[in-house]
């Protein structure tokens, strides 16, 4: 079974929320220090995931976003002589 890479995103985006409420609530150096190096190496091993994923889709720019789609227009130039 293949691993999504959402798994990823959701562990170092909790790792990160929680150094900074931390660095609030003035806990100890070495622990905000050394979960900061961990955020780090999560950083970079979710954008690898991410970068690396096998996705693909049919979808294009002109589809715009899937909540709001736009339907292309096609423009006609009216009395345009081509040479």
């Amino acid at each position: 079974m293949k691993k999504s890479p959402f798994l990823y995103i959701a562990i170092t985006t909790l790792l990160l929320i929680t150094i900074t409420i931390m660095c609030s609530m003035n806990f100890p150096f070495n622990w905000v220090f050394y979960l900061t190096v961990i955020g780090q190496i999560l950083v970079v091993l979710m954008v690898y995931k991410v970068l690396t994923d096998n996705y693909s889709t049919d979808k294009t720019f002109e589809h715009f976003y899937e909540d709001h789609p736009i339907e292309p227009i096609e423009v006609r130039a009216e009395n345009e002589n081509f040479r």
